[in-house]
C-alpha cells in the first residue's frame, strides 16, 4: 500500500484548461422545451452533460460504444441505462432494474467474456425484504446493454457499497469495494471465491481542509499497460463545498502494494467560488479519438443548485511521461472541446407527456417503491391513471422524473375519484415536498413536508388543471378550470434549502405527480417547459 501524505507540498502539474480564443461564449444549447443542453453545436461543449440528479457515474467503453448508469436510490423503475457515441450526448435505452430490492447507491458496469454485468449495492428500505444486512451487494447480467436483465443475484457481501469490478493479472475477476476492500469472484462473476480482505487505506488529506468527512469510497478500478489504477474517491459527498475529490494509486498487482498519485488529489474544489462543488466519484475511459485523450466522468454541485442534486460532469485528461493522470478541466466553469472533435447528434429525450405510451424507467419513476408498483399505473388514451395509496405524499411513493434546468414550469390536468385526492408536486423526498393536492372538496397546499395551514380559495371540483413555476427557487403555484385562464396560489416559497445538507438525503427536488388515499386519479396534458 502506498503511504498516506500528512502535508501538501506543491507539485508541478500540467496547467488546467483555459478558455481559447475562439471558444464559445453562450452559456448552454437548449433544446425542444428549452432544456439546457451540453453540446453547443459547434465542436465545443459545456457541462453538466447530464443536468440534474444524475449521481455517481458507471460508465463503460465498448467498441465505439460508451454506456452510463447512475445511483437511482429510492426510483423504481431503477437504473436507466444511458449510451452515446461521443460522451456529451446521451440517450436512454431503457431500465436494467425493474423491481429493486432496496435503495440503490453507486453501481459499477462491466463487461466479461461478451456478457454484461452491473454490481448492485441494495441498502435496506422500509419495504425491502429478504436483505440480510443494512448494505448487501447483489449483481444482475445480460447479453445486452438493452436487455433483458436477469433478476438479482445475491453475493453475500454484507455492510459494505460501491462495487468496482476488474480482472487481475492471474485472469481472475475481483470486486473492490468501500473502505477499500477486495473479494475475489468466481469466473461467471455471479458469487465470491474468498473472504473480503483490506486493499488499501487511502491517501489522506491534511486535516486542515474543510471537509464533510473522510469517506474512501467509490473504487473504479482498470489497467492500462502494466499498471493497475485504482481510481476512489474521499471528502465526503455533501457538506462543505471543498469536500469530495478524486484521488488515484496503482499497483503492478491486483493485489498491490498500491502507490499513491504524487499530486493527489487529481480533481478538487478548492473554492465555493468555482462553478462546480464537491466534484469526486470518477470513472476514467478513454476518448472516441483514443491515444492519451481520456476523460473523467464523475459527479458535482451546480454552484447555487444543490435543490437540482449531483449532476453528471465530464473533463478532460491527460497522461503524463511518468504514467500518472492529469486532469485538464480546470473548475469547469468554461467550455470545452467536444471529445469526438465536432458536434454531435443531440438526443430526442423530452420530459412532457401525452401519455400515449408508458415510460417508466426513463422519464417517469415511483419514489420509495416496493417491487411491482409499477402495476399502480396505466398509460393510454392520452391518460395516465394511477391507483391511489396512503394519506398523502409522504406515504403514497408518488411518480418523479428528473429534471436539470434553474427555472422550469409544469402542468397538467388531474381527475380525481370521490375519495381520491391527488396533485402536482415538487418533491425531495418523503420529509421534504411541496405542492398542490385537489380531493373534490378543497384544494390541499404543501409546504416544507406536511400540509399547510393555507387554505386556498380553489374552486371544489374533482377535476382541475395545476401548475408550478420554479424560477430559481423561488416556487409559485397556479391552477385552472380549463387550462387556459390560470389563477396564482395565495403564497410562494423559497427552496434553495431543500437539499442534502438540510435533511441528510441525496437527492434532488424534482416534479411528481401523487395520488393518495382511495379509489383512482387520473393525469392528462402533462407539460414541462424550461425558462431559461
Amino acid at each position: 500500500m502506498g503511504a498516506a501524505l500528512t502535508s501538501h507540498a506543491p507539485i508541478a502539474m500540467a496547467a488546467p484548461a483555459r478558455r481559447a480564443p475562439n471558444a464559445p461564449s453562450a452559456t448552454h444549447a437548449t433544446g425542444p422545451e428549452g432544456e439546457r443542453r451540453a453540446d453547443l453545436g459547434n465542436g465545443w461543449y459545456r457541462n453538466p452533460v447530464m443536468p440534474g440528479d444524475y449521481a455517481d457515474p458507471a460508465i463503460l467503453k465498448d467498441g465505439e460504444d460508451y454506456y452510463m448508469t447512475h445511483s437511482s436510490f429510492d426510483a423504481s423503475p431503477g437504473l436507466i441505462i444511458w449510451h452515446s457515441r461521443d460522451l456529451v450526448n446521451w440517450r436512454p435505452i431503457g431500465s436494467a432494474l425493474a423491481k429493486p430490492l432496496g435503495t440503490v447507491f453507486a453501481v459499477d458496469i462491466a463487461k466479461h467474456n461478451g456478457r454484461y454485468y452491473i454490481y448492485i449495492p441494495f441498502m435496506k428500505a422500509p419495504w425491502s425484504t429478504g436483505l440480510a444486512s443494512f448494505a448487501n451487494i447483489y449483481v444482475i447480467h445480460a447479453d445486452s446493454m438493452a436487455g433483458p436483465w436477469s433478476e438479482p443475484v445475491d453475493l453475500k457481501i454484507g455492510g459494505l457499497i460501491d462495487p468496482g469490478h476488474v480482472v487481475g493479472e492471474d485472469g481472475k475477476r475481483y470486486l473492490f469495494l468501500s473502505g477499500i476492500n477486495r473479494v475475489q469472484l468466481s469466473d461467471d462473476g455471479l458469487s465470491t471465491t474468498g473472504p473480503v480482505e483490506k486493499a488499501y487505506d487511502g491517501w489522506h488529506y491534511p486535516d486542515t481542509w474543510v471537509t464533510e468527512g473522510y469517506s474512501l469510497e467509490g473504487p473504479k478500478l482498470f489497467r492500462r499497460g502494466k499498471w493497475f489504477y485504482l481510481v476512489s474517491a474521499v471528502g465526503g459527498t455533501a457538506g462543505p463545498a471543498t469536500s469530495h475529490m478524486v484521488i488515484v494509486a496503482r499497483a503492478a498487482s491486483i493485489k498491490g502494494p498500491w502507490e499513491n498519485c504524487p499530486h493527489n488529489p487529481i480533481v478538487r474544489t478548492r473554492s465555493d467560488a468555482e462553478a462546480w462543488w464537491s466534484r469526486g466519484h470518477a470513472t476514467m475511459v478513454p476518448g472516441p479519438k483514443g491515444g492519451d485523450h481520456w476523460y473523467m466522468v464523475y459527479h458535482g454541485y451546480e454552484n447555487g443548485y444543490r435543490s437540482l442534486g449531483r449532476q453528471t460532469l465530464l473533463e478532460p485528461m491527460t497522461w503524463g511521461a511518468d504514467g500518472w493522470p492529469r486532469a485538464l478541466g480546470g473548475d469547469l466553469g468554461i467550455a470545452l472541446p467536444m471529445p469526438s472533435g465536432k458536434a454531435g447528434v443531440p438526443v430526442p429525450f423530452t420530459r412532457s407527456d401525452d401519455f400515449t405510451t408508458p415510460a417508466f424507467g426513463t422519464r417517469w419513476t415511483f419514489y420509495g417503491a416496493a417491487p411491482g408498483e409499477v402495476t399502480r399505473a396505466k398509460v393510454g388514451g392520452g391518460v395516465l391513471e394511477m391507483a391511489a395509496k396512503g394519506t398523502g405524499p409522504a406515504d403514497c411513493s408518488p411518480l418523479t422524473q428528473t429534471v436539470g434546468d434553474h427555472a422550469y414550469e409544469i402542468s397538467v390536468e388531474v381527475d380525481v375519484d370521490e375519495g381520491a385526492e391527488g396533485g402536482l408536486l415538487l418533491f425531495y423526498n418523503d420529509r421534504l415536498f411541496l405542492g398542490m393536492g385537489i380531493n373534490g372538496q378543497r384544494m390541499v397546499t404543501y409546504r416544507g413536508g406536511h400540509v399547510s395551514f393555507w387554505g386556498e380559495p380553489a374552486p371544489a371540483t374533482r377535476r382541475l388543471w395545476l401548475k408550478i413555476v420554479n424560477d430559481r427557487h423561488i416556487v409559485t403555484f397556479y391552477y385552472s378550470t380549463d387550462g387556459q385562464a390560470w389563477t396564482r396560489h395565495g403564497i410562494r416559497s423559497e427552496v434553495s434549502g431543500f437539499q442534502a445538507n438540510t435533511v441528510d438525503d441525496l437527492s434532488q427536488l424534482r416534479p411528481g405527480l401523487f395520488a393518495a388515499a382511495k379509489g383512482t386519479v387520473r393525469f392528462s396534458h402533462y407539460r414541462f417547459r424550461a425558462l431559461g
